[in-house]
């Protein structure tokens, strides 16, 4: 719940947007319910889930600030909705089956929220094969053309998500068009070298890679300059070709 308790940190809001996720979503709640930091706000957005996930909710609503299950036409339609009621400084998005790699995330982290920086992200971790493999991003974001960190490991100014709303046209790489217009602003981002989410790898954007590259591409030319789409747009359209050779081989195999 919100309890600021000290002037010298920031006001964090945390938000979960799920729809029919019974199977995780209470992994994702407790890892932010337990969180040693104080000065949070929780916002969980649900999409009217059939399969039992707003009861599972309810059972946290005591530690939950702002919950609300109701149609919607996406995942960045929620977000937006999320940033809507949000009271924090700053946002972070923990979706379904998704979890703080410990509970003291946001304590370590609040304390580089500075008034210099706009954009703060980390670190993650991947899980295969029930084993750990840290990915770490990148130190500058500079000429993207994807998402150049996880979007669970990345704190932004609610001001900026306010002034630069998901753009709901796009299903699957909104994050990556927000992030990438925020790259060519006046954006001072900043890269804390230290882990922040375990990352779950059935996401909705990682099960529909091709489109999502689709998108990338769709971004990159409605965005960038000539010069810096004949940089970027060649490799796109290579991974994009080899990923869907692939689809088709292991469908035709299967």
């Amino acid at each position: 719940m919100v309890n600021i308790k000290s002037n010298q940190n920031p006001l964090v809001t945390v938000v979960t947007v799920c729809y029919n996720s019974a199977s995780m979503i209470e992994k994702t709640l407790k890892s932010v319910i337990e969180q040693s930091f104080p000065n949070k706000q929780y916002v969980v957005i649900d999409g009217a889930s059939i399969d039992g996930t707003q009861k599972i909710v309810e059972r946290f609503s005591e530690s939950i600030d702002h919950f609300v299950s109701e149609s919607d036409s996406g995942i960045y339609h929620a977000m937006n909705k999320a940033v809507y009621v949000s009271k924090g400084e700053w946002i972070i998005f923990m979706n379904a089956g998704d979890v703080f790699v410990d509970k003291d995330v946001l304590t370590k982290v609040s304390q580089e929220l500075t008034k210099g920086t706009d954009v703060v992200y980390g670190d993650i971790f991947t899980s295969s094969n029930n084993e750990l493999h840290l990915k770490e991003a990148p130190e500058e974001i500079t000429r993207i053309h994807r998402m150049p960190f996880c979007h669970q490991a990345v704190f932004t100014r609610t001001s900026l998500l306010r002034k630069f709303p998901f753009d709901e046209k796009y299903k699957l790489s909104a994050d990556f068009k927000l992030y990438k217009q925020l790259s060519l602003e006046e954006t001072v981002f900043r890269r804390l070298p230290i882990p922040i989410t375990i990352y779950d790898r059935t996401g909705l954007s990682n099960s529909q890679r091709a489109r999502g590259l689709a998108e990338n591409i769709a971004i990159i030319k409605e965005m960038d300059s000539w010069q810096e789409k004949l940089h970027l747009l060649p490799r796109l359209y290579f991974v994009k070709g080899w990923t869907t050779i692939r689809h088709f081989l292991k469908k035709k195999k299967n």
